[in-house]
């Protein structure tokens, strides 16, 4: 497996309550926005992108990328973005097995992501891969296989899934420790105080 055989989310389609509403990743830091930053690291990891977000595309037109809104309505976190991905890449690159979700505030993922995850899942004989680092799982990095969208789908709409650990605790599923020796490479813009966070650590790196 390698990266032409895998499609990227990037997700973007929450509500940013602690950030007081609007698009988190439209914040500029170091003069782009976060996005900008997020694109960067993840465009190289992956054959192609898709933007996961509710509302007016247009917004995000300076990027150039394909946007498609949740498949699940009423905002249903960040599994209906996976979903979102799954169904837009069997709809418009069936070729392609796997789907990479990237959350779209953390401006400083790993450059190797995909790779690692890929590499973990064939050793693992996994059925997907998950990101942590810290000791924490961050759930919504991770590798999906595209065929399991209307299984998804199901658990979304039959059982009111949202959680991705509660989805995710029914596969083979690998995680793969991501430590950087300065800065948590899963660091996200969760709340203000975060983005001036984040500008001290890009200044670091």
């Amino acid at each position: 497996m390698n990266r032409t055989d895998v499609h990227g989310v990037l997700l973007a389609g929450g509500l940013a309550r602690r950030m007081g509403g609007g698009d988190k990743s439209l914040m500029r830091l170091g003069g782009r926005t976060i996005l900008d930053h997020v694109v960067e690291r993840a465009r190289p990891q992956v054959a192609e992108l898709l933007i996961n977000a509710n509302g007016d595309p247009a917004r995000f037109a300076d990027f150039k990328l394909p946007v498609a809104a949740d498949v699940i309505p009423d905002f249903a976190g960040p599994l209906a973005g996976v979903l979102t991905g799954m169904a837009w890449v069997a709809d418009n690159a069936p070729e392609i097995p796997w789907l990479a979700s990237f959350a779209t505030d953390a401006p400083f993922l790993p450059h190797d992501m995909v790779a690692r995850l890929l590499a973990a899942i064939d050793e693992a004989g996994a059925e997907m891969a998950c990101a942590t680092s810290g000791g924490r799982a961050h759930p919504v990095f991770g590798i999906w296989p595209v065929r399991l969208r209307g299984e998804l789908k199901r658990a979304m709409e039959d059982e009111e899934m949202r959680k991705i650990d509660r989805w995710t605790a029914r596969y083979n599923i690998v995680h793969v420790a991501f430590d950087g020796p300065e800065v948590d490479p899963f660091f996200n813009v969760n709340r203000p105080e975060n983005l001036a966070e984040a500008e001290t650590m890009a200044g670091a790196s």
